[in-house]
């Protein structure tokens, strides 16, 4: 049965040391789910992220283990390769470029804990790095794993759709990149064809204290970490929120249909 009360979902794959924009769209919604049981995709987002060094950007790239079937290349079950040394690059890699930062000696211990460690899998290592920022700068959304949940089975904006009918939830917020598959077919999709009210997330990145010149944005959040530190990190980054956009204006807006 739909629920009377209003639940907004997001829907996200655990990504290696996310945008600012990642944070935000959790901090707006009741539940966000981390799609973790899906296909892991090389040198993506899934396994890097940038930091601001004086040369500009750089990526930090996780390495992860040869796949031996395609079952082993699912986000939750990708395998850290730990024989190239990885954990001891980022964190080295991040001290050289953070060392001058405002708030090094409060978040650089922060990430010691959260890179190395004993974590093995890929989905593990994300989701814990995600969840312990989201507590450390406040965000409070319920979180769960789609692997968690039973029975669920589809592709795309199906899988989304089915979600969030599981979660009870009536709004689903989704990120705008996804607008490519969720539209291709139909307005809305499955979304909005099993009668959930879709928008798409609607964010400026803002402006913040950071090293090096010229500000950068679409850092790694650890990079407004070190620069702004945990208590002034949410307030920054809600500074970039927008009405989200419905999908019929999205449509018209980014479609011209």
């Amino acid at each position: 049965m739909p629920s009377e009360k209003s639940i907004k979902c997001a829907i996200m794959q655990p990504t290696y040391n996310p945008w600012i924009g990642y944070f935000d769209l959790m901090d707006k919604v009741d539940v966000f789910v981390y799609l973790d049981n899906v296909q892991l995709v090389k040198r993506s987002w899934h396994v890097r992220n940038r930091i601001k060094t004086p040369q500009g950007e750089l990526f930090l790239t996780i390495p992860i283990k040869k796949q031996k079937s395609r079952k082993d290349s699912l986000i939750k079950d990708a395998l850290l390769n730990d024989e190239e040394n990885w954990r001891y690059k980022h964190l080295k890699s991040i001290e050289i470029n953070y060392k001058k930062a405002k708030y090094f000696d409060i978040v650089f211990p922060f990430l010691e804990g959260i890179i190395d460690n004993n974590i093995k899998y890929l989905g593990d290592f994300n989701i814990n790095m995600i969840e312990k920022i989201k507590y450390a700068i406040g965000i409070n959304t319920q979180t769960l794993r789609s692997s968690d949940i039973p029975f669920i089975k589809g592709k795309r904006d199906s899988l989304l759709a089915k979600i969030c009918k599981y979660l009870n939830a009536n709004i689903y917020i989704s990120p705008q990149g996804s607008s490519i598959y969720i539209e291709r077919d139909n307005p809305g999709g499955e979304i909005v064809k099993h009668g959930i009210e879709l928008f798409y997330h609607n964010y400026e990145h803002p402006v913040y204290n950071q090293l090096y010149g010229k500000f950068i944005p679409y850092m790694g959040i650890i990079d407004l970490l070190f620069n702004e530190g945990f208590q002034n990190a949410l307030e920054i980054i809600r500074k970039g929120r927008r009405k989200d956009i419905h999908y019929i204006e999205f449509r018209e807006k980014f479609y011209n249909i």
